[in-house]
């Protein structure tokens, strides 16, 4: 359940639902926006922040990190997907499906390295992924600047190299019904074969969220059949807290 408004720590620079939703913090408006001191304050220094985006197939994740990525100032994002494996390297289980929606159909230590290598240093990482940076940013002062990297996927909870870098951990969850009607409206590049769903995607959906949930006890849950305009609010307020509680 998304929580009030009243539930925040910091009232005075929270935006309506208008102003977040229709465009109150465009990257081209960053100015007067909430995260205006944070870009501009001396104490905002060396703060890197990385945001988690998990959930159901289906659910949501991407059109949230999408929402984000316009907002939020000097972001980038990992996509979990982006680090599948050539379809000749799934292995066929025991279900008789290929194993798409397990760990090893991803080059995690890949996935890791991108990361660590935004780490290291977002402004270069930035720029080579043809993200805009705010005006005042510069890669020799890259750590007295604020930096956000969203790293969004299905699995990004069930390995354990990447579970301590997050600073905000969120899940979307869908019921069975939900989650298999949006399925079945999606076209895949590798088309769902007949059973997919049911004999696969759902049955490993559940092995890897129990572990996940006992690998990783920071995970805020959002429900995916809310509306995505109040669980982007929900978020974005959940991040600009975080980055004003560290500055």
């Amino acid at each position: 359940m998304i929580p009030q408004p009243d539930s925040y720590k910091y009232p005075a620079v929270r935006l309506s639902i208008n102003e977040v939703v229709k465009g109150g913090l465009r990257r081209s408006g960053l100015a007067g926006g909430p995260f205006f001191y944070l870009l501009n304050s001396t104490k905002a220094t060396n703060m890197k922040i990385i945001i988690g985006i998990g959930g159901v197939t289906n659910g949501g994740k991407t059109t949230l990190t999408n929402q984000l990525l316009r907002t939020l100032p000097n972001c980038c994002v990992v996509h979990q997907d982006d680090f599948f494996k050539k379809p000749h390297q799934i292995e066929v289980g025991e279900d008789g499906f290929r194993q798409w929606d397990v760990i090893t159909a991803l080059d995690m230590e890949a996935m890791a390295n991108t990361v660590r290598g935004w780490q290291e240093n977002p402004v270069k990482f930035a720029r080579s992924h043809g993200v805009s940076l705010s005006p005042d940013t510069r890669e020799c002062d890259s750590e007295k600047d604020v930096h956000i990297l969203l790293v969004e996927g299905f699995l990004i909870y069930n390995y354990k190299p990447l579970l301590d870098i997050y600073d905000r951990c969120f899940y979307i969850s869908l019921p069975y019904e939900e989650c298999k009607r949006r399925r079945s409206t999606r076209t895949y590049t590798v088309p769902d074969p007949p059973g997919l769903f049911e004999g696969h995607v759902w049955p490993m959906y559940l092995k890897h969220r129990k572990e996940m949930e006992s690998h990783c006890d920071k995970i805020e849950y959002l429900d995916g059949m809310t509306s995505k305009d109040n669980i982007y609010i929900h978020v974005f307020q959940s991040i600009q807290n975080a980055l004003l509680n560290n500055s």
